[in-house]
């Protein structure tokens, strides 16, 4: 059973401790909603100042909203729009200080200041995006963006 704990030590000592604990929690699930599932809850425990993380998967087609945390989101969002469908588009992290800076963001919360997302790859192909949303303006720096990156390779693997 996983116990939420106190996180002690450096960012980066946390986020790799984040990534362990990710790895208990699914080495021996095989299915992916379970797995992303519990993914959200670890993270939405563990980051500080974040109003809304989870994931948006392909079908194909376009995003669709998957397990998350935090309050409702939009549902679908096309690929290469907004920040989520751009990362996906460019299989690149992008990080986002002013989402109002940001052209054609997609507001699903209008109390979301800043984002995060990262690309989701299994064998080569980019299958969703983990998203993260904060009510701060560039709430999200380098030392996120690695730990985060970690955090979804360690998932990629049980994906």
């Amino acid at each position: 059973m996983f116990t939420p704990m106190k996180y002690t030590g450096t960012r980066e000592e946390q986020y790799a401790l984040v990534a362990k604990q990710l790895e208990a929690l699914i080495a021996n699930e095989p299915n992916r909603i379970a797995n992303l599932a519990n993914a959200s809850a670890l993270l939405n425990q563990f980051l500080e100042n974040i109003n809304w993380v989870g994931f948006y998967l392909s079908d194909g087609k376009e995003l669709v909203l998957g397990p998350f945390q935090g309050l409702p989101a939009c549902i679908r969002i096309p690929f290469g729009k907004g920040v989520c469908g751009t990362a996906f588009a460019e299989r690149k992290t992008i990080r986002v200080k002013d989402v109002n800076a940001f052209e054609g963001h997609i507001a699903c919360d209008a109390n979301s200041r800043s984002e995060i997302v990262v690309p989701i790859t299994v064998k080569g192909s980019v299958i969703g995006v983990l998203d993260i949303d904060s009510p701060i303006v560039d709430r999200f720096d380098d030392t996120d963006q690695k730990g985060l990156e970690q955090f979804v390779e360690t998932l990629e693997k049980h994906l």
